[in-house]
């Protein structure tokens, strides 16, 4: 990796990155800071890359997790409907 694909390249390319791209990238800038050898110009810029494809990683988790939980709200959306029907016969067995 160069200096230059350290520093991030174009803000259009990391928004393309699937969730694991960028855990992959992120695992060898570890690897590579980890390892020691570098400037402490390239030591930061592998820094800087490695902050913003943790970010990457963070919103695609987000992401995902939100679609797993509106998967989730629309199934309980249909249970819930059911449960409160019977909850209404429930109430309206008494009288």
């Amino acid at each position: 990796m160069t200096t230059d694909e350290a520093s991030g390249g174009t803000g259009s390319a990391q928004s393309t990155l699937t969730y694991e791209q960028a855990r992959g990238e992120l695992v060898e800038v570890v690897q590579r800071l980890e390892a020691g050898g570098t400037t402490l110009e390239e030591s930061l810029a592998l820094w800087e890359r490695g902050e913003e494809l943790a970010r990457i990683c963070g919103e695609r988790l987000e992401g995902a997790r939100a679609r797993l939980d509106a998967v989730l709200e629309a199934a309980a959306g249909g249970e819930g409907g059911a449960d409160e029907g019977n909850g209404g016969e429930g109430a309206d067995a008494p009288e």
